[in-house]
């Protein structure tokens, strides 16, 4: 007998947002609802969620200072988005995806989603795991091979070690060839895996209170012949250290600004800091911002080298998986709050 064909879902479960923080959001400020679920018309593919990001970003667009950003602003009732891998469950006779392609696209946070075609990317076997697309290595791989440029015997300092982005630089950064590899985090147990785990050669804390040092100390003391290459995530006193200890031409790749991102007391979308430009002049730094928009082709490449180093054994994706997404919202605050190492992913 003929196959059968499971009827298409006609509701979606997803996340939104029920009420705007004041501060920080907690999993009290989402819910988990039914929606109604069209069929996809012309250019577009329903796609079932396997895996969606669970991501620093989203405190900035629920609290809506996105100017400049390519996304918007989360309001009260929206349902959240972001980074999905999934299963292409039905798609028109004319699309360029079929029944059975395992693609990557924005519309996370929901277990089915009815996207553009052209918004999705089919993805083959390049890594063993699709969960892989996922990771955040592509930002740290351009900033290491594009902003920064890691040369042979770099000293190299990744602040955010324990993230999404800061638990794959390091381990970039040695295999570009790297001499001496730094770390930042707030957990002496998030240090400790990511000395043993990940081969950091030092791991400093950021919480000077937790350490008895000020961070420029600490720095000092890690790096006596100062540093070479910045990946900062976090910005704030780190980066202003940073200036501080840099060696004569070193390369800063800013990626994140979680020191004020994920401060209570701002909305997300800034983080000033002090730093001293005359030490920029003199040292003849360069400090830019990483956005992989400007890198065509940046994603492709380091998908090639993240499979093959992956299969050799030569590097991990470090992350933890939170099944179903009844949990999502809790994920999220325990994101914010700093209690994963490496990427958050949801799986369905």
């Amino acid at each position: 007998m003929p196959a059968v064909t499971p009827p298409l879902p006609r509701t979606a479960r997803e996340v939104r947002l029920t009420s705007v923080p004041q501060g920080l959001p907690t999993a009290q400020d989402f819910t988990v609802t039914e929606a109604p679920l069209t069929a996809p018309g012309t250019g577009q593919v329903l796609v079932r969620n396997r895996y969606f990001l669970v991501f620093p970003g989203l405190r900035t667009l629920i609290g809506g200072e996105v100017e400049g950003l390519p996304l918007p602003a989360l309001n009260r009732g929206d349902a959240l988005f972001g980074p999905a891998v999934g299963e292409v469950v039905a798609a028109p006779d004319d699309s360029p995806l079929r029944v059975g392609d395992t693609v990557t696209h924005l519309h996370g946070w929901r277990d089915h989603a009815v996207v553009d075609a052209d918004q999705c990317t089919a993805v083959g076997d390049a890594l063993p795991d699709p969960a892989g697309y996922l990771s955040q290595g592509s930002s740290a791989y351009g900033a290491l091979t594009r902003l920064a440029p890691v040369r042979t015997g770099d000293t190299v300092l990744v602040t955010g070690a324990a993230g999404a982005v800061g638990t794959l630089a390091g381990p970039i950064a040695r295999l570009l060839g790297a001499g001496r590899v730094i770390g930042t985090t707030r957990s002496r147990g998030k240090a400790e895996r990511l000395s043993d785990e990940l081969g950091y050669d030092a791991v400093l804390l950021g919480d000077p209170g937790d350490s008895g040092a000020p961070f420029a100390t600490q720095l000092a003391e890690a790096a006596p012949d100062g540093i070479d290459v910045l990946v900062d995530t976090v910005g704030g006193e780190q980066l202003a250290a940073a200036v501080g200890a840099a060696r004569q031409g070193a390369r800063f790749a800013l990626v994140g600004a979680l020191s004020g991102q994920m401060s209570a007391r701002r909305a997300g979308g800034s983080a000033p800091v002090e730093i001293d430009s005359f030490r920029i002049v003199v040292k003849g730094l360069s400090l830019r911002g990483y956005s992989g928009t400007d890198h065509p082709g940046i994603e492709e490449e380091w998908t090639g080298r993240f499979g093959a180093w992956l299969r050799s054994g030569e590097i991990t994706f470090p992350h933890v998986r939170i099944p179903g997404i009844d949990r999502a919202p809790q994920a999220l605050q325990e994101l914010i709050e700093g209690r994963h190492f490496g990427a958050v992913v949801v799986e369905l």
